[in-house]
């Protein structure tokens, strides 16, 4: 096969760098209300009534939503293999809690009306909670991480060493971002929720939306002002070849502070990613006093797409820092597949994608309205 030779390695190398991007940015928008509603749900709901509509807002999608997280594990095992294979040992436990926290969703979802026991019922509302929250929080801790350099490096074999600790992953600053990240899911999963309810529980989405999305804005801020004053960044300081191979060894790395913004200050229009998080962030605030329903959940998509975004224009061309051997940072670069493994990827991509989004937006339009007790009291038995 010659086709692939059409498409530079260097642009395929940055098309699925991009690519990553999009799939993680899906699976934040999409199933991230799905977490943050998981989360609220001990909050906003008082009755058995009312959590059972707070479960069938999210009941008929989220397996849906949850697809851009199976996307992004693939692109990464496919497109990115030194990623996949640091990040998926040295994050091991973390990964498997998430996993761990994540199974008990689809069973809760299955198994909470068995049984007519309140006590059985709250058991299964606790799981969808540790189910939301969880994720949630390790998600943004893991980025904490890999702001800070994790602590790995390659022998002369391209042989992975991992030489850190699960607690040594729960850090101030990765703790901070987990925060962050839990706050800003919780604004989005309430921006939903008000969306789709009426009555008491969109009134209790809209306050603690409203609070979130304050806070939120406050912990971006902050977390973007530790990371220009106390965490140095990473800077490659010999030649880069774009289109050279897959070995991070062959190039030299140091550490320089507020390293993660020389970006910006080369490619000023970059500006743009930060500048949406915090205003996403802050028209979420108004929209949520406003209730103005529709605005408040594209722009709190709008911030997480920015938040997510300044992450990654902040660290290009590293995808995965080294603290322990800079040398040894995985870079957009020295990380990826083979050319030939690159477009093939890219063909099937270019099929399947488009087919996802137009099946989740029929899905959506299907189930577009508001969810209320005549629809949770349906004795069809499709309600959960």
């Amino acid at each position: 096969m010659i086709l692939h030779q059409f498409i530079d390695y260097e642009l395929l190398r940055l098309i699925w760098w991009v690519l990553l991007g999009v799939l993680l940015i899906g699976f934040a928008i999409t199933d991230g209300f799905d977490l943050g509603i998981g989360t609220l749900l001990p909050f906003v709901t008082k009755t058995e009534t009312e959590r059972r509509i707070a479960i069938n807002v999210i009941g008929p999608t989220w397996e849906g939503n949850q697809v851009w997280l199976i996307l992004g594990g693939g692109a990464i095992f496919a497109a990115w293999p030194p990623l996949y294979a640091v990040s998926f040992s040295g994050f091991y436990l973390a990964m498997f809690a998430i996993l761990a926290a994540l199974i008990l969703r689809p069973v809760a979802f299955k198994y909470r009306s068995k049984r007519d026991s309140d006590r059985w019922r709250s058991g299964w509302d606790i799981a969808l909670f540790i189910g939301g929250f969880v994720p949630s929080l390790i998600f943004g801790v893991a980025v904490g991480n890999v702001l800070q350099g994790v602590p790995f490096r390659f022998n002369n074999d391209l042989r992975v060493f991992y030489e850190g600790t699960f607690f040594g992953l729960l850090n101030p600053f990765a703790l901070l971002c987990g925060v962050l990240s839990v706050v800003m899911l919780i604004m989005h999963g309430s921006a939903y929720l008000m969306l789709k309810t009426d009555g008491p529980i969109a009134e209790r989405a809209r306050s603690y939306g409203a609070l979130a999305a304050l806070v939120t804005l406050v912990l971006y801020a902050l977390a973007g002002i530790i990371l220009w004053l106390g965490i140095d960044g990473y800077v490659i300081t010999s030649a880069i070849d774009p289109h050279g191979p897959s070995n991070p060894l062959m190039k030299t790395v140091a550490e320089a502070p507020a390293g993660w913004f020389s970006n910006y200050g080369a490619y000023p229009v970059l500006l743009i990613a930060p500048i949406l998080g915090l205003a996403g962030a802050a028209l979420a605030f108004y929209g949520f006093r406003a209730r103005a329903e529709i605005a408040t959940l594209l722009v709190s998509a709008l911030s997480i797409f920015g938040m997510i975004a300044s992450v990654g224009v902040s660290m290009f061309p590293f995808i995965l820092p080294s603290s322990l051997d800079p040398r040894s940072s995985l870079t957009v670069w020295d990380a990826s597949s083979s050319h030939l493994t690159l477009f093939i990827m890219l063909v099937v991509t270019a099929i399947f994608i488009p087919l996802i989004v137009a099946y989740t937006s029929w899905v959506y339009h299907v189930l577009w309205g508001k969810v209320d007790a005549n629809s949770v009291d349906d004795k069809s038995g499709h309600a959960y």
